[in-house]
């Protein structure tokens, strides 16, 4: 009870798994770039090591990473994306397929070089582990967009989206993509409210009225969603068989084996999945913008908006709830235009 009580008053989130101490580099939160030199190796050569503290979402590490492939791009650095010795709410205490660095469970090495070669190395820039003011929080931004095509996918990754497609996405289905957002986020400071089921299933009724899809592929992580869903829309649903909860932080619980690399591998090819829908639904979030990037073509889109949770990190736990509830003529969710 304890417990309880102080991770509601201090909006504690999901821990990491590895617990590093790590030799020779230094651990301290920089708001900066510091430069190193650990050895003497490669002394013509100036290496940049992306690291993130505290880590967070699967695509907004992805945007954080972005974000300094551009530094290395400006100035000409090689950029090593370090989430061993600074480990992500995926990486596992055991390796997966002998990697123990997190980008590579899903992601190809940006180049040969290794982190053990890289910390013997004579000159070495440490990013800054977290987002600076002048960084975009947008992957879609121009700016970072450019620096996407680095990021090349695990052939294992490709190849299981393409399945679900090949044998889901029929030539004559006009496909909604839908990203259903819940669990975590009806709490989220900052962040947009989700909908309820009732105003997704009337956001979706209208949209299919209008734009004529005929099929919906669904991204959630709630399988009360899920299952509401299919109720209402029955064959027309597709989804991707991937972990699903009520009212509990996947993060915080582990029922199966490699659990949270698994979270992370299944969000990604549900994003890949979304990227070749026709239309996608949604409140904005970096899922979405993965999808738009993976796309590399225009999808059309369908965006709502409920308005922002508070910051306020005691209210924030139950202002979406109290909302849900309410008529929209007392403060309840309800559509309108982000513009206004």
């Amino acid at each position: 009870m304890l417990k309880k009580i102080k991770e509601t008053f201090t909006n504690t989130g999901p821990k990491i798994l590895v617990n590093k101490k790590l030799k020779n580099i230094n651990l301290n939160n920089f708001n900066n770039v510091n430069f190193k030199s650990f050895g003497k190796l490669n002394k013509n050569k100036i290496f940049y090591i992306i690291r993130r503290n505290p880590t967070a979402g699967f695509f907004s590490n992805i945007t954080f990473i972005l974000n300094h492939l551009k530094i290395c791009g400006n100035f000409n650095f090689i950029p090593i994306i370090d989430m061993e010795n600074y480990p992500t709410l995926h990486n596992e205490i055991k390796s997966i397929k002998n990697v123990k660095n997190a980008w590579e469970y899903y992601f190809k090495k940006l180049n040969n070089y290794s982190l053990k070669e890289i910390y013997k190395s004579k000159n070495v820039f440490l990013s800054s582990t977290r987002f600076e003011k002048n960084m975009s929080l947008d992957m879609t931004d121009d700016q970072l967009s450019t620096y996407f095509n680095k990021i090349k996918l695990k052939k294992n990754i490709i190849k299981k989206a393409n399945k679900f497609i090949k044998k889901e996405f029929k030539k004559n289905n006009k496909i909604l993509g839908v990203h259903f957002r819940g669990s975590t986020y009806k709490t989220a400071r900052g962040h947009a409210f989700p909908p309820t089921i009732d105003l997704m299933v009337k956001n979706i009724d209208l949209l299919i009225q209008k734009y004529k899809y005929n099929k919906i592929f669904l991204v959630t992580e709630e399988e009360k969603y899920l299952k509401a869903l299919k109720k209402k829309f029955k064959d027309k649903l597709l989804f991707y068989k991937s972990f699903r909860m009520n009212n509990i932080d996947s993060f915080k619980i582990y029922p199966r084996k490699n659990h949270r690399y698994l979270l992370g591998e299944e969000i990604l090819v549900e994003t890949l999945i979304l990227s070749k829908c026709q239309g996608l639904t949604y409140i904005k979030s970096n899922v979405i913008s993965a999808a738009i990037m993976f796309a590399k073509k225009k999808i059309k889109s369908h965006e709502i908006f409920f308005g922002l949770n508070t910051r306020n990190k005691y209210l924030s736990k139950y202002l979406w709830f109290i909302k849900s509830i309410l008529p929209s003529k007392f403060g309840g969710l309800e559509f309108f235009d982000k513009k206004k």
